[in-house]
């Protein structure tokens, strides 16, 4: 008996995991997902937008997504898309509910992200608390005999606050369970008490923890709630031998009330992975703070963590072609719309009672 040969899948990918050559800028962006399966044919986009345009779509029945946003407008031409897959954890860059309007699956990578990211966020807890970058400045200055003004602090008996505890933040925890810090503080309204007594936290007010923490963490997602959730009435909460640090988004925190408050020494000093333009091409307002560490929402970039990700965008798309019910899928209910099945089912040929629902 012949098997009848899938139906072409076509996927595509950003521009920006390219250079001008055409040669991948990563090591590894997990295209092994497709190996065994040549009904996937693989095209990347020839040029890069911060926005993707409807023409770039045309065509494709699932995308890659590295870091243009995915509006209502990129959708227009889209009629053959069944699957954008948002390469990492972040979603705002990507407008859901036009995506579920448009019937188009939204997955993220859920997972990949986090023990890098969490791996990240220790190391720049230590440099802050140790005055790392204020020392390197002093032998490249040669200013030795002024090391004597900047001793640091250990993370043993501090007190770590955590505001957001997703998977990030969990493993977080876990990577500085050996330093012998206090146990933890977290914000998170999603968490049950049920929850953090398992992961022996405890979850108190966002003011509660801004007073008491030593290290305050940002690891929530950007949306309406979280947007200016770290303002001036909060900076003001924190102590002045406190430090914080955002690895989420840049808009969670109001960089004009941080620059005022590490203008006022209201706080230790600040780690800022994000900022609320990106990319930023001119030099920060915050680079003439000796004690803020600054990276371009890539600290915790690593062969391994484009690696993971990757794998887990591609494997989604790879799943979408089979007729699988992909990981990390934000708008779930989509499966069980008639209409989405039965376009998934004509372009991928797997029959609609075989597909999965919400």
């Amino acid at each position: 008996m012949t098997t009848q040969p899938r139906p072409l899948f076509r996927a595509a990918l950003t521009a920006d995991f390219y250079d001008q050559s055409g040669q991948p800028k990563f090591r590894d962006l997990g295209l092994d997902q497709f190996h065994g399966h040549p009904h996937v044919l693989i095209h990347p986009f020839t040029q890069h937008q911060p926005v993707i345009q409807a023409d770039q779509l045309a065509g494709s029945h699932g995308v890659v997504v590295l870091t243009p946003k995915v509006t209502g407008h990129s959708l227009h031409q889209a009629a053959d898309l069944l699957v954008v897959s948002r390469f990492g954890v972040g979603y705002d860059s990507v407008d859901v509910d036009a995506c579920t309007e448009a019937g188009v699956l939204v997955t993220i990578t859920a997972g990949a992200v986090d023990r890098p990211v969490a791996e990240a966020t220790v190391g720049w807890m230590i440099a802050l608390s140790h005055h790392t970058l204020i020392k390197d400045r002093l032998v490249r200055t040669g200013q030795w005999n002024e090391r004597t003004k900047y001793m640091g602090r250990e993370l043993r008996e501090r007190q770590l606050g955590v505001i957001g505890l997703g998977g990030i933040g969990r493993e977080l925890l876990r990577l500085l369970q050996s330093f012998g810090m206090q146990p933890p503080l977290v914000f998170d309204p999603f968490l049950s008490p049920a929850t953090a007594d398992q992961l022996g936290v405890r979850l108190v007010s966002l003011n509660e923890l801004l007073q008491a923490s030593d290290f305050v963490s940002i690891h929530c997602p950007l949306t309406d709630q979280t947007r200016g959730l770290i303002g001036a009435a909060e900076l003001s909460q924190m102590r002045s031998d406190a430090w914080l640090l955002n690895t989420a988004r840049g808009g969670i925190v109001d960089e004009d009330a941080l620059e005022a408050a590490l203008d006022a020494n209201q706080l230790a000093g600040a780690a800022l992975d994000c900022f609320t333009e990106e990319p930023v091409v001119q030099p920060s307002r915050f680079a003439r703070f000796e004690n803020v560490l600054l990276a371009p929402h890539s600290v915790a970039w690593t062969d391994e963590l484009f690696r993971d990700i990757g794998r887990m965008a591609c494997r989604s798309l790879l799943d979408v072609s089979l007729g699988r019910r992909p990981h990390g899928l934000l708008n779930p209910a989509l499966l069980n719309q008639p209409h989405f099945r039965h376009r998934w089912s004509s372009i991928t040929g797997v029959d609609e009672a075989n597909l999965p629902r919400q």
